[in-house]
């Protein structure tokens, strides 16, 4: 517990309360982000105290002080140039994900229960800090896709505080008056920003390269990422091509993967069984390769009625990691509820999707193993640090660990005999592809080199659903140097396993055990205890 996470956490729970609700950390439940005109000043008041406790405390020999102390420094070196290049209060989506997700965040299942009083405090401050937004909004520009999103968010947050929300279990007389008039606010917040001027929403260079070198710990400019982004993209090209033909000589690499659809449950009501015998056979064929997180449950559950129409509108995730300040005994993963088409729900959520990205990247040996790993990390921070919150991970410096981890773990299991079928080889081959692909996105566009036009046109060639392209844009304007974490941090595991001077399983535990840092900096710790080559 150093004194370095103590100060940085209270600095970030001041100017961001709902993360440390999804933290499950107590004292800001019923609080709101200051989005008044003064906050960015105080914030930069706050990061310049943050700079000399860090400069009186060095990293020392301890290795949980040493990552809380890198960490804090990410932090506080992203939040000074983003007020400069990419200030949250610039974002219409910023205000309706955090309103929206600060009543929501306290209504999730943890191992606590519902702070009954918080929701309703929360409820009462969200007419004063969408006014807010609105004010810092009025007269200026914003990427049409985040005013988009964010109008979409205000919509459904309006209309599940005056419905869906009397569905929660824990539903409070008391919530009804304040949630009309938040409703109210978030209506009046999307009229308001529906003709914001479009602006560009590139991040530049300088700023990209300050995310990935001193946030993600990745020693490579944009320009040489890039670069071996588009060389690895034709060879992963060229590898589908050649791995098509051995797996079925009569069809493409996408006649395979469509093929993959028709493998589906036998009923709408099968499915969610389908998630947790995928999860029991993931876990089974892991057993040699990574000490999973059985000891903390992962529930797979039909998804709860009141979220089922607002978690289609807003960044509501099946799984979550869990609360580390309360996470109770186990974890739950939403299963969305068939709709009408019942046909595409079932080719949706086919084996292939559900082994792969369901119970695996999220569930049994993915996120779930990283993120129950993570609360017994030597470092404060990086326990709580890769907390899905409103917009996404908590720390951005979380990234290469979690997403890299969960990826990585994708083609690990490879390794079990038999759990993966050829065709979903050829499947996992070209989710590669698209990670890579997001790497030549993220850079060109906060480069300037592609607008997102450009950028839209790449994803389409790349393969991804045309229904999800529009999200992945905003997202990759939103939020620069998030998409590109995913395939270099796969990247820094593979380089590190390589290193490794024991036993796989050994190698996996040791990584994850230092919670939710860069992966490289989890290297340098491996380096410094002598287990690498």
């Amino acid at each position: 517990m150093s004194a370095v996470a103590d100060a940085y956490l209270e600095h970030h729970f001041t100017f961001r309360p709902v993360d440390a609700s999804f933290m499950g950390l107590p004292g800001y439940d019923d609080r709101l982000p200051d989005a008044s005109a003064g906050a960015a000043d105080a914030e930069r008041r706050g990061l310049g105290k943050l700079r000399a406790i860090l400069g009186e405390r060095p990293e020392g020999d301890d290795v949980g002080a040493r990552l809380d102390h890198r960490l804090a420094e990410a932090q506080i070196a992203m939040s000074e140039a983003a007020l400069d290049h990419l200030p949250r209060f610039a974002n219409p989506a910023w205000y309706s994900g955090e309103a929206a997700f600060a009543v929501i965040g306290l209504l999730l299942p943890s191992g606590r229960p519902t702070p009954r009083s918080a929701v309703k405090a929360r409820l009462e401050g969200i007419p004063d800090f969408l006014a807010d937004g609105r004010a810092r909004l009025a007269g200026a520009a914003a990427p049409r896709g985040q005013t988009l999103r964010a109008m979409r968010e205000a919509a459904a947050a309006a209309t599940f505080l005056t419905g869906d929300l009397r569905l929660h279990p824990d539903w409070d007389g008391d919530w009804a008056e304040p949630a009309a008039r938040a409703a109210a606010a978030f209506t009046t917040f999307a009229s308001a920003i529906a003709d914001l001027p479009h602006r560009s929403g590139a991040c530049g260079t300088a700023y990209l390269e300050l995310l990935m070198r001193q946030v993600h710990g990745f020693d490579l400019t944009a320009e040489a990422a890039l670069k071996a982004a588009d060389a690895r993209y034709a060879e992963l090209g060229e590898e589908l091509a050649d791995l098509a033909p051995r797996v079925d000589p009569a069809r493409s690499a996408d006649a395979i993967i469509a093929g993959l659809s028709e493998h589906v449950a036998p009923s709408p009501d099968a499915v969610i069984e389908t998630y947790r015998a995928l999860d029991h056979k993931a876990r089974d064929g892991a057993v040699s390769l990574v000490t999973t997180a059985d000891d903390y449950a992962l529930e797979y559950r039909t998804m709860a009625p009141c979220f089922r129409t607002v978690a289609q509108s807003l960044y509501f995730l099946p799984y979550r990691s869990p609360p580390a300040g309360s996470a109770g005994a186990g974890s739950v993963y939403w299963v969305a509820p068939p709709p009408p088409d019942t046909a595409a729900y079932l080719r949706g959520n086919c084996a292939a999707n559900v082994k792969i990205i369901h119970a695996v990247h999220h569930g049994s040996v993915g996120h779930h193993t990283q993120n129950a790993r993570a609360r017994g990390a030597a470092s404060r921070l990086a326990r709580v640090a890769g907390t899905d919150c409103a917009l996404g991970l908590a720390f951005l410096s979380s990234g290469s660990m979690v997403e890299g981890w969960a990826c990585y773990v994708q083609d690990m299991m490879a390794d079990a005999p038999g759990f993966y079928s050829p065709a979903e080889l050829v499947y996992l081959k070209q989710m590669e592809r698209r990670n890579v692909a997001s790497i030549i996105v993220d850079i060109r566009l906060h480069t300037g080199e592609w607008s997102p036009a450009e950028a839209s046109a790449f994803y389409r060639d790349a393969g991804f659903a045309p229904e999800r392209i529009d999200a992945e844009i905003t997202r990759n304007v939103m939020l620069p140097a998030t998409r590109l974490m995913y395939a270099l941090g796969v990247d820094a595991i593979r380089d590190l396993r390589r290193r490794w001077r024991g036993s796989v399983r050994d190698f996996h535990d040791t990584l994850i055990s230092y919670g939710h840092v860069p992966v490289a900096w989890a290297g340098d710790e491996m380096a410094r205890a002598g287990l690498l080559a």
